[in-house]
């Protein structure tokens, strides 16, 4: 079932007001706008990007549909950074198309509890231009061409992808490559 409109207000008003937990500690109230710009990776040019690693370890997850071995995709398939996240350094590959939407939804805590998380949501049609290195002896263009069409089908990137690690994906994460 859908998780309700008002359960989901009312968590909402719950943690935005604060409270006093069971155990009597005080929560401070919740910021979702600032949840959500603290979600986006934005780089120190200021641009939206997914970390680069997302597109690596997808490549060498798609490793096992084809029977290549991971552990050579580790060594030999490397993404290509375009800049990095102005707080924490990670290597980021630029999203040239698309802005990102507001996006409140439920989530699970580690402890099964419901938590309403605010995150951004990048819609179908969103581009980015990802580029790798990888070792020719070990692997082919076609060979990288094909893992990424099957990462963009099959594996995904990014929250609720289909080879989440969490859960079975919730439709998001999935792309399509464009011909250049």
């Amino acid at each position: 079932c859908r998780f309700s409109e008002k359960a989901m207000r009312q968590i909402h008003e719950k943690h935005e007001a604060g409270s006093v937990g069971v155990k009597g500690k005080k929560r401070e109230p919740k910021d979702f706008q600032q949840c959500y710009e603290q979600a986006k990776h934005v780089s120190d040019q200021g641009w939206c990007g997914i970390p680069a690693a997302a597109f690596r370890n997808a490549m060498v997850d798609a490793c096992r549909l084809v029977g290549f071995k991971m552990t050579l995709a580790k060594l030999g398939v490397f993404t290509v950074a375009d800049g990095y996240d102005v707080v924490d350094r990670t290597p980021l590959v630029k999203i040239t198309k698309g802005d990102p939407k507001y996006l409140e939804s439920w989530a699970r805590n580690d402890s099964g509890v419901v938590d309403l998380r605010a995150r951004p949501l990048w819609e179908p049609g969103w581009e980015a231009i990802v580029r790798f290195e990888y070792d020719a002896d070990m692997f082919s263009k076609l060979d990288i061409v094909n893992l990424l069409h099957r990462v963009g089908r099959q594996v995904g990137v990014g929250e609720g992808r289909p080879n989440s690690r969490n859960s079975c994906g919730v439709g998001w994460g999935p792309f399509d490559l464009k011909q250049e």
